[in-house]
């Protein structure tokens, strides 16, 4: 039913705001049970691309980047795994970045990431400072000019910024970012392709010390920023 009710949207030509059939309307068209076309339209809710409007009925939308932000700190919650592979996904992208860089970042951008790095080392909680964080790298994204990828990077905001919230608690882990992000700053303004590489791996990789294992609780909360690493 799904299938069909997405046929229909295509054949139509219905966008964000347009009201799709009743359900009435869609059991009769597809010969369907009104149980099944509202069980179809649940799935639709689910993915983020309908919502249902008093005295409209069901109606276009475009929260499907909402629907795969829950999706994501849905799984985050109950597998490591999710961390890992957000970990993963960060590797293909932002250590692949330095060719569109290379070309298009400018020292204004540059010298914005300085600013918001030097601010992760006076953050007073670890929740300031996996924001600035998330801020420094999203910088870096948006500077390659690639609307899909930033779109992307962003639609994953929570998630991404939970995974650096990991190790946020450890003073002496916090200095450790500030002093890799420098490096992979100083890398771009050099345009030296093989340490950003370097940088960036050992950034992403000293990252996955603070995600623990299955069964162990999460190492990435507890004692404060005050607190140093033991």
């Amino acid at each position: 039913m799904v299938q069909h009710i997405r046929g229909l949207i295509r054949e139509r030509g219905l966008t964000v705001g347009d009201v799709l059939p009743s359900e009435g309307e869609l059991a009769v068209m597809f010969d369907a049970s009104r149980n099944t076309v509202r069980e179809a339209f649940r799935t639709l809710k689910a993915y983020g691309v309908a919502e249902s409007r008093q005295k409209v009925g069901a109606v276009l939308t475009d929260q499907h980047q909402v629907a795969m932000r829950d999706l994501f700190s849905f799984a985050m919650d109950i597998s490591v795994d999710a961390f890992r592979d957000i970990q993963g996904y960060r590797r293909l992208t932002e250590m692949n970045l330095f060719d569109l860089l290379a070309g298009r970042i400018g020292e204004d951008t540059l010298a914005e990431m300085d600013a918001v790095n030097a601010r992760i080392g006076r953050a007073t909680t670890p929740e300031d400072a996996s924001d600035l964080d998330f801020q420094f790298h999203r910088l870096m994204v948006e500077a390659a000019g690639n609307r899909t990828l930033s779109e992307t990077y962003g639609m994953l905001k929570p998630v991404i910024r939970r995974l650096m919230l990991a190790g946020k608690s450890h003073r002496l882990a916090l200095e450790g970012v500030v002093a890799e992000h420098a490096e992979i700053v100083q890398a771009l303004r050099k345009t030296d392709r093989i340490a950003f590489v370097y940088h960036m791996n050992r950034h992403l990789d000293a990252g996955l010390e603070f995600i623990p294992p299955p069964g162990r609780p999460d190492a990435g909360h507890g004692a404060g920023l005050q607190e140093d690493a033991r």
